[in-house]
């Protein structure tokens, strides 16, 4: 809840003219956005650009629009996910796993060498699936497992309703495992 009070403080400064709020939402919500639009282009460059461009949008709706961002992050994440789309539109290329952000989860220090071998086979059986899953699949599992972000917020991301986006996350995981099997 406090987060969301001191979104709502930045947005009113940042509409006010405060260029240090708009830095501040930046800087508490850069790496998150990036993080999202990298596991779904797997290029630096692209994430890097689509990143800058969903703050630059943020900050133009802020500066011309009177209405109200309820909230700041599933607007933020909202914003990406369309550019990441329109990227793909204009592009033509297919979406990309995310196996390097989960291999990155995967921590060195707290795995033996024998168990890390079993995890790089089974990373190469859910990279070859998640190949397979739709855009909604990927986004839920995205979103939900590795931002690790309610269902009320991705349902304002993904303009669903929260029944919709836990059956999606339902049937994501069951895509899946199906596809791993």
């Amino acid at each position: 809840m406090k987060a969301k009070i001191r979104d709502k403080y930045l947005l009113y400064k940042v509409r006010k003219g405060d260029s240090e709020a708009f830095g501040k939402i930046y800087n508490i919500y850069v790496d998150k956005i990036y993080r999202f639009v990298f596991l779904k282009t797997s290029s630096k460059e692209e994430s890097e650009d689509i990143t800058g461009q969903t703050f630059y949008k943020v900050v133009e709706y802020i500066s011309d629009s009177e209405k109200q961002i309820e909230n700041l992050q599933a607007f933020l994440y909202r914003v990406a996910r369309n550019l990441v789309a329109d990227f793909y539109k204009k592009a033509n290329i297919q979406t990309v796993e995310m196996t390097e952000i989960i291999e990155e989860t995967l921590s060195d220090e707290q795995v033996i060498p024998e168990k890390r071998i079993d995890q790089k086979l089974e990373l190469e059986k859910v990279k070859l699936a998640l190949k397979e899953l739709n855009d909604d699949y990927k986004d839920a599992i995205i979103l939900y497992y590795i931002e690790e972000l309610p269902v009320r917020e991705m349902a304002q991301i993904m303009d669903r309703t929260e029944g919709a986006v836990r059956v999606l996350i339902h049937r994501a995981l069951e895509a899946l495992r199906d596809k791993v099997q």
